[in-house]
């Protein structure tokens, strides 16, 4: 049997984390987890009901670091630098989308998990409205489409750490070409 030991929140959601992208929702158990730890999965009953509110307590601190960061972008000065900064956080932070979608299939076991799910999605749509003044920004630099909807340019952006990078192309280039055609398009200028 594991002993029992303290361990940091911030190392309890770094392990969550891992465990959650290696296994998934279905194979993240506490077994796993308190094995991992060194812990009795008693111990981390001591903090969580079940792994339900756990998670759901990870995501929440994972989107606030992202909303911590994401508030900065209005220190950037013009659309261009924001676009930049916005494209480097969303590298930055890759696996965000992926525990987005993992929350989504995480039941409302008790009150505690409805109500951290609940919070998820008000993140995401407070997300959503501080992006506008961004938006806004690029309509009124003149460097924003205004027949383009916000909602799909703010999707485009944030889909581009989907696309798959086949050919492994350095990071670094990869980043750098998705920034430009995000704000310059692929075709030739004539």
């Amino acid at each position: 049997m594991a002993r029992d030991r303290k361990f940091s929140t911030e190392e309890l959601f770094q392990l969550t984390h891992k465990l959650l992208l290696t296994h998934g929702y279905e194979g993240f158990t506490f077994s796993i987890l308190a094995e991992q730890l060194e812990v009795s999965r008693g111990t981390l009953y001591k903090y969580y009901e079940n792994k339900d509110e756990l998670i759901t307590e990870f995501m929440l601190y994972e989107m606030n670091q992202f909303m911590l960061k994401l508030k900065e972008i209005h220190l950037q000065k013009g659309f261009e630098a924001q676009t930049e900064y916005l494209i480097d956080l969303i590298f930055e932070q890759t696996t965000i989308p992926a525990l987005i979608e993992i929350g989504r299939h995480i039941p409302n076991t008790n009150e505690k998990v409805e109500k951290n799910k609940k919070q998820l999605d008000d993140q995401r749509m407070d997300m959503y409205y501080q992006l506008e003044s961004y938006i806004q920004l690029g309509r009124r630099e003149q460097k924003l489409k205004k027949d383009l909807p916000n909602s799909l340019v703010l999707g485009m952006i944030f889909q581009t750490i989907a696309i798959p990078n086949h050919f492994e192309v350095p990071r670094k280039d990869w980043i750098k070409g998705i920034k430009e055609i995000i704000c310059h398009g692929m075709f030739l200028q004539r």
